[in-house]
């Protein structure tokens, strides 16, 4: 499995499926172990498959074309979409079309990526991103991104999952973007737009389970799961049996190449249970990206509640043998809870002493290192993590998670006081961790983004009676189960349709106002910050001070300080001095005796012959 040598084209050999293999030739490749006898099916003429001792089936078309239609025959007649299609002729029960990968040209494709150290992230879902709700409709929004500041564009999944709406995260076919979007050369040119402007494309990818519905593996594999593990959406995947294990470990190599990524987040790693095999399957997802010569830069994150640490570890040299980041939940809730004041669920675990915890999840990446957890039950959660450059965390005020799933789907800025706001975005964008930004979040949207899905019958009526259940015992709903009647009916045209980004917010007086502070803040991070964070080792961070309303951290980067001044209560407090030029202050700033006035940031930089900025 060697990268594609002509780089305007790009095809990735899988292991399963269907792949062009000559003009015209087509092998066809399914794991069925169950069955005794498979037929391919294409474009309504059946064909007898090979049957291999271990389970495979295969067969080779000699007069193959691309845009086909073909299905898989089981031993009882029953259809089945090729569980690696690479684009389906309607939904996921439907058959799977013939793709050539190698129809597409790359208009850019001596793209060479860029420096982690230089990512600001924005995760963006692509049916809600736009009107139109397409790939082809995203593209035209890159340039208003790549102005704005940001340097990497993470999807939500596009995985093809059941219906038309949905997050993504119920994908049932790994290997076929999902039709409502557009088609794979509709996201190549996505990809190829962005490199042209000099953007980065991340991907987030679940391998911790398959949707509810359209997953006919059961059918197909049943030796693919493990019937008698359960994880919260069902059986457990056995990653430790070899035709698993290479679907799962070329998916991450086949959205690298074929789309030429720019790096994948995992999701909710914390549910990929492995015990079984010799070398975790997460490992080895990362080992086989390391092991290839993209021609390109290459970024792995992760999502993962449990604050590990072992996966993102730097070898001595500073180079990433893994994965380069985490998605810190940490910052994003006890910024939250300082905010907004709320307690219930997961922010339990910030109701007390969120200024300290806020200041060590600056200074050291995570708030919680290995001490108990109420939320947890008293278990401990997490690792210490102050050794892992800031480069190592992903921070974040709001994402499709800590958004969508609240029940009404509120952003932040309907629930906190719009000053205190405004001084949690300047800590994000400023600090030396990675930030990202939640679509809209750089125009002050104020639309909910809610939890949306396109199923019908039984399952719609349990996804509406689960999600009402999910919230019961939260302290908005308790002793008024009316309600949560009122909670939006995730399969409601209507609920997709509220979720979408409002562009003419763009150009209002509020949405101008906070967009020119967005694109401040990130023009003082790439012109001061982020030369200085390739030095910035370990051990970086130091707390100042943390007590009632104050946060005072300085990080040391190679030669350099910077410090960060934060009053975010209500009256003017001292706060101890910082050295070096002012890089941003917002808020009322410092006063002549030295007080920090309330809702107030201030950045310095001392040692790197730093340019104070003016307040946006």
């Amino acid at each position: 499995m060697t990268p594609t040598e002509d780089r305007a084209t790009r095809t990735f050999p899988k292991t399963w499926g269907s792949e062009f293999v000559g003009a015209g030739t087509v092998r066809f490749r399914i794991w069925a172990p169950e069955e005794a006898g498979v037929s391919l099916r294409l474009e309504g003429r059946d064909r007898p498959m090979t049957k291999a001792d271990d389970g495979w089936f295969e067969t080779t078309v000699d007069d193959a074309r691309p845009g086909q239609p073909y299905s898989f025959i089981l031993d009882d007649g029953f259809a089945v979409p090729d569980p690696a299609s690479r684009a389906q002729a309607d939904d996921v029960h439907g058959p799977s079309v013939l793709v050539d990968p190698r129809s597409y040209r790359w208009q850019h494709a001596g793209w060479s990526g860029r420096d982690w150290e230089e990512a600001v992230i924005y995760e963006l879902h692509v049916g809600t991103f736009t009107p139109e709700g397409t790939l082809r409709a995203a593209r035209g929004k890159l340039q208003h991104l790549a102005e704005t500041g940001i340097t990497a564009v993470e999807l939500m999944p596009v995985a093809q999952f059941s219906g038309r709406r949905g997050w993504g995260y119920d994908g049932v076919l790994y290997y076929a973007p999902h039709n409502a979007y557009g088609t794979p050369d509709d996201l190549k040119a996505f990809v190829d737009a962005a490199h042209g402007l000099g953007l980065m494309v991340l991907l987030d990818v679940v391998y911790n389970h398959f949707g509810p519905d359209g997953n006919y593996l059961h059918r197909t594999a049943r030796r693919f799961f493990h019937e008698d593990i359960q994880t919260p959406w069902g059986a457990a995947i056995a990653y430790e049996r070899e035709p698993v294990r290479r679907f799962i470990v070329e998916n991450a190599l086949y959205w690298l190449e074929e789309f030429n990524l720019d790096g994948l987040r995992l999701d909710a790693i914390d549910h990929v249970r492995d015990e079984a095999s010799e070398t975790e399957i997460l490992v080895e997802i990362a080992a086989a990206v390391r092991a290839r010569d993209w021609g390109r830069q290459v970024h792995l994150t992760t999502e993962d509640n449990r604050n590990i640490t072992r996966l993102h570890e730097r070898a001595e040299d500073g180079s990433v043998p893994l994965y380069t980041a985490e998605w810190n939940d940490d910052v994003h809730n006890v910024a939250h809870v300082i905010a907004t004041g709320e307690v219930d669920g997961y922010y339990t675990d910030f109701a007390e002493d969120h200024w300290g915890k806020f200041a060590r999840a600056l200074a050291e990446g995570f708030a919680y290192q290995g001490e108990t957890s109420p939320h947890g039950g008293g278990t401990p959660r997490g690792a210490p993590s102050a050794h892992l450059p800031p480069t190592a965390f992903v921070d974040f005020l709001q994402n499709h998670d800590q958004t969508g799933n609240r029940a009404f789907g509120e952003r932040l800025l309907v629930l906190a006081d719009r000053d205190m706001v405004r001084a949690l975005t300047a800590i994000l964008l400023l600090s030396p961790h990675v930030p990202l930004l939640f679509m809209g979040e750089e125009f002050a949207e104020t639309r909910p983004f809610c939890f949306f899905t396109d199923f019908h019958g039984d399952l719609a009526d349990a996804v509406r009676k689960g999600r009402r259940r999910e919230f019961a015992g939260f302290g908005a709903f308790q002793g008024d189960e009316a309600e949560l009647t009122h909670i939006p009916d995730p399969n409601a045209p209507e609920t997709f349709a509220a979720s979408r980004l409002d562009w003419d917010k763009l150009e209002t007086g509020e949405g101008r106002e906070w967009h020119a502070f967005v694109r401040t803040l990130l023009d003082i991070r790439q012109r001061e910050i982020v030369p200085l964070l390739k030095q910035a080792s370990g051990n970086c961070g130091t707390v100042v001070l943390a007590e009632e309303g104050l946060v005072c951290v300085d990080w040391r980067l190679g030669g350099a300080v910077l410090s960060l001044r934060a009053n975010l209560g209500t009256g003017a407090l001292g706060v101890p001095a910082a050295t070096g030029a002012v890089l941003h202050a917002c808020g009322g700033g410092i006063d002549a005796e030295g007080a920090l006035q309330p809702r107030s940031v201030v950045f310095s930089l001392d040692g790197a012959g730093a340019a104070p900025r003016d307040d946006p």
